[in-house]
């Protein structure tokens, strides 16, 4: 099974039958189950157990005084996610999930003099009903066509205009793991307009390589987080800002001062630096504790966003030729014919019947999941190409039962 002490040297060292990684994951049991839903909760290495545990005994230890503890996990953090966007990290703000930092930006919105918000209609869900739900309360939203994903960007920037506050776009696709097109002509359109531009990269983290510099989206604002492929677990989301942001947010917590509280002035909302701006109030910090030593581990083990990249194509397109080889009635279940490059971490297939086979593959014993008409299978790194194609196996034997 390799060195469990031995950082990865190649993408090609984790393509093989039994993965080295997996001894790293015992607590999950990677290497015994077929977990395909790296694309929603990832195995967290074992590592991540010293730090729950560390979270335990430093609040036994310092009681009320363990904030200071917490603070710098939440400093290493901030660190981690902000070498993944190539960004710096006092530009962004840490909170509990995506939907929590989204709605505290929204309120930063100057909708009183803008009062529309273009989106796509392949949004998840914290972003879809909560915009649907503005929209019923009085908010105009223009809702995008995703697909086809290449050129939604021009779709996007046409929408703009001096109207506009914001534009919320996500960087692939959560219903098919399609890359979003063109997003460098939304900001431009932004840009012109004026308009702030929302980008959620909660798919594309740590399994597609993301850089606000290289990619020229310095001006955006960028949502995202840790519970998929950064392994992170639960809790453990950001928020980050152009360093020369002004916005203000309207529904704001008291960590927002934090650093200013012994001098605050209780009749006016002051509102800290970028790091904290968009905080919330008081949370469970064993979240990043237990993030702070996956980001460690990652370190340690070589496993940066450009290898896991080159991991995950390797077993998606193994997905892909193994799905193809079952040769499954396309109107039972099919996949969109596209180019590799143009997916992120999972394999979509659409099926009506997307439920049943998701039920059906809980049976034999392979993870996955289904959401609406499309069955998502995602691998993970610790993953070995054996498991892969045992689950495609499982595909085929539940696929031909419904037929």
């Amino acid at each position: 099974m390799g060195n469990p002490g031995a950082a990865v040297t190649s993408a090609s060292s984790l393509h093989g039958a039994l993965n080295p990684l997996a001894p790293h994951y015992s607590r999950f049991r990677v290497g015994e189950r077929l977990l395909l839903t790296g694309h929603s909760h990832q195995a967290w290495p074992d590592r991540a157990f010293d730090g729950q545990s560390r979270a335990w005994e430093d609040a036994a230890e310092y009681v009320d005084r363990k904030w200071e503890r917490a603070a710098e996990r939440a400093d290493r953090v901030r660190d981690g996610f902000a070498r993944l966007l190539d960004c710096a990290p006092g530009t962004l703000s840490l909170g509990a999930n995506t939907h929590e930092l989204v709605v505290r930006w929204l309120s930063a919105l100057p909708l009183r003099e803008r009062s529309t918000v273009v989106t796509t209609d392949a949004e998840f869900h914290s972003a879809r009903r909560q915009l649907r739900r503005l929209e019923e309360a009085g908010l105009r939203v223009v809702w995008v066509p995703a697909y086809p994903s290449e050129s939604v960007g021009e779709r996007l920037a046409r929408a703009v205009d001096d109207r506009v506050a914001a534009v919320l776009v996500s960087t692939v696709f959560f219903d098919s793991a399609e890359l979003a097109g063109g997003l460098l002509d939304v900001a431009r359109a932004c840009d012109a307009h004026g308009a702030a531009l929302l980008l959620d990269v909660y798919h594309q983290l740590n399994v597609v390589p993301f850089s606000v510099k290289t990619q020229g989206l310095e001006n955006t604002y960028v949502v995202g987080g840790g519970y998929k492929y950064c392994q992170l677990g639960e809790g453990n989301c950001f928020l980050r800002s152009p360093p020369d942001s002004e916005l203000r947010p309207v529904i704001t917590g008291w960590y927002a001062e934090f650093d200013e509280l012994e001098r605050a002035d209780p009749s006016r909302v002051s509102h800290g630096p970028l790091s904290s701006r968009f905080a919330g109030a008081t949370y469970d910090p064993t979240s990043h504790y237990r993030a702070a030593e996956v980001f460690a581990f990652f370190d340690e083990m070589g496993l940066v966003p450009e290898l896991l990249r080159e991991v995950s194509q390797h077993q998606v397109a193994l997905l892909r030729e193994r799905f193809d080889a079952l040769d499954l009635p396309p109107d039972l279940v099919s996949r969109r014919e596209l180019p590799l490059e143009r997916l992120a971490g999972f394999l979509a297939l659409r099926s009506l019947r997307a439920t049943e086979l998701q039920s059906a593959l809980a049976r034999r014993g392979v993870f996955t999941d289904a959401r609406g008409e499309v069955l998502r299978f995602g691998p993970a790194p610790y993953l070995g190409a054996t498991q892969l194609a045992d689950a495609m196996l499982a595909l085929g034997e539940a696929a031909r039962a419904l037929v």
